[in-house]
């Protein structure tokens, strides 16, 4: 049975991906910071009949939280890098240096040091994969284009703190090339969810959806690309 980790997976995309995974026969760590939320988001799937699934701890933003997991888990297949803060909206540049580096230390550092910590486990898997999920105000390209149906949705801290993200995930699949690893970038798409004041259009069904295909793709999959939910083209690929 593959095993997969999501951080920030005790409610919204980053559940119901976990519920997706579940169902077809991955064994899940459902990582988040609060034990009490992420018990209960577990119990919540194992009430479904959904049992293959553990609570992991962790806390992106905390370097001893995220060594400390890295401690308790013996296999891995799939990392999910779901875990994510917004910093408020909206955004500009007048936005405190205190709020840049809170968000950067999630979306980007948090990122990397998840990982960091669990890049041995994944060597030892015949089908390693990462998804560093994202979003479609990291790309440059589109942000750059009037015509972008988002263009004015613009964010001095997580937008960038993402397109940062999109770098690094260029950079790893790069390191990994010549292995089994798959890493990809993964934007869910503009989500209802409380992350935006349930503004978005899309379901948390399709945002996960998404996330999840290409967190089981096969051998002959892509690497090193961005997708997005919100690009109507067959493949999805968005540009950076």
């Amino acid at each position: 049975m593959k095993k997969v980790l999501i951080t920030g997976a005790n409610k919204s995309i980053g559940f119901e991906a976990a519920r997706q995974l579940l169902k077809q026969g991955y064994f899940v760590y459902l990582g988040a910071r609060d034990n009490i939320k992420g018990d209960n988001a577990v119990a919540q799937l194992k009430a479904a009949g959904l049992t293959n699934v553990e609570f992991l701890q962790i806390d992106v933003s905390n370097p001893t939280s995220v060594e400390a997991a890295g401690k308790k888990i013996t296999e891995l297949d799939v990392l999910i890098n779901n875990a994510g803060i917004s910093g408020g909206f909206p955004q500009n540049n007048s936005a405190s240096l205190d709020t840049f580096h809170e968000v950067f230390n999630t979306n980007f550092f948090g990122a990397i040091n998840v990982v960091q910590n669990f890049i041995e486990l994944l060597k030892k898997s015949a089908e390693p994969r990462i998804v560093n999920v994202t979003s479609g105000l990291a790309s440059l390209t589109l942000h750059s284009d009037p015509t972008w149906k988002y263009y004015p949705y613009k964010s001095s801290i997580y937008g960038p703190s993402k397109s940062a993200l999109n770098a690094y995930t260029i950079v790893l699949a790069y390191e990994l090339k010549d292995t089994a690893f798959k890493v990809n970038a993964v934007d869910p798409g503009y989500t209802k969810t409380d992350f935006n004041n349930n503004m978005g259009p899309g379901t948390v069904v399709d945002a996960a959806a998404i996330i999840v295909k290409y967190a089981t793709i096969s051998a002959d999959g892509p690497t090193g690309k961005f997708f997005s939910n919100d690009i109507e083209t067959a493949d999805q690929e968005s540009p950076w």
